[in-house]
């Protein structure tokens, strides 16, 4: 059984509260965004706590990883009527990637992840999940996490390099990321992985300033945006500042 069990996840859960869908849907059509953010006492987390929270997860995840499946029915229960989660994580659909088994095998009610090819917030579902987080669910930190040797990135690097077109939807998702491909062709280091990089800056930044939710929150110091890396081979996430 791994450590990352009964007594942390309850302080984890301090705060609370369950969110019906009719409450949620009230203040999507009604309220503007101070009142979503109060709408109700979400997690008891700062951002500042989260990050020291999700850094914990990944040190214990690198030194000894273990799946923790205790106690999973006594979780589901506890989150069935509402959620609390306390960190929102954009990571990239690589089944290589999955973010509450690398920041330390969260349990359920923990995380709110959105996933796609590159860890892109360019489409409306996607930046409307982490507004609906952050705006309606309290979320107070919001990672967009790349990854090492990322295939979508990658495949930007292509564009550039090659002018190579992709297929179907697939092209138009590569050429999201190739904006930051472009800002570091012919850079010192590694092409691809420098793409990785400033690709998730960007999509830090953007949610951070193009969502009028997200930017009011942030603004009002109850919301942190932040970029970070994940290394396939030690399993290691640089966060950037």
């Amino acid at each position: 059984m791994c450590h990352v069990c009964d007594a942390e996840r309850q302080a984890s859960r301090r705060g609370f509260l369950s969110l019906t869908a009719t409450g949620a849907l009230a203040g999507l059509g009604l309220s503007a965004v101070p009142a979503w953010a109060a709408s109700g006492k979400g997690t008891s987390l700062t951002a500042d706590e989260a990050l020291a929270k999700l850094k914990e997860g990944n040190e214990k995840y690198t030194k000894g990883p273990e799946l923790c499946a205790a106690q999973l029915s006594t979780q589901r229960e506890q989150v069935s009527k509402g959620q609390a989660p306390w960190a929102t994580i954009v990571s990239c659909a690589d089944s290589r990637v999955p973010p509450e088994l690398l920041f330390g095998g969260l349990g359920l009610g923990e995380l709110f992840v959105a996933r796609n090819a590159g860890n892109m917030a360019v489409d409306s579902a996607t930046m409307g999940t982490i507004e609906y987080g952050s705006g309606v669910l309290g979320v107070p930190l919001i990672i967009v996490l790349g990854h090492e040797r990322c295939g979508a990135v990658a495949a930007a690097c292509e564009v550039v390099e090659k002018k190579t077109k992709f297929p179907a939807s697939i092209g138009p998702m590569v050429q999201a990321i190739v904006p930051a491909a472009k800002a570091v062709h012919g850079k010192p280091g590694d092409f691809l992985d420098n793409a990785v990089r400033e690709s998730a800056m960007r999509t830090a930044s953007r949610i951070a300033t193009k969502s009028s939710i997200v930017a009011g929150l942030v603004k009002s110091g109850k919301v942190k945006v932040i970029a970070g890396r994940y290394d396939l081979e030690d399993g290691r996430v640089e966060f950037f500042s």
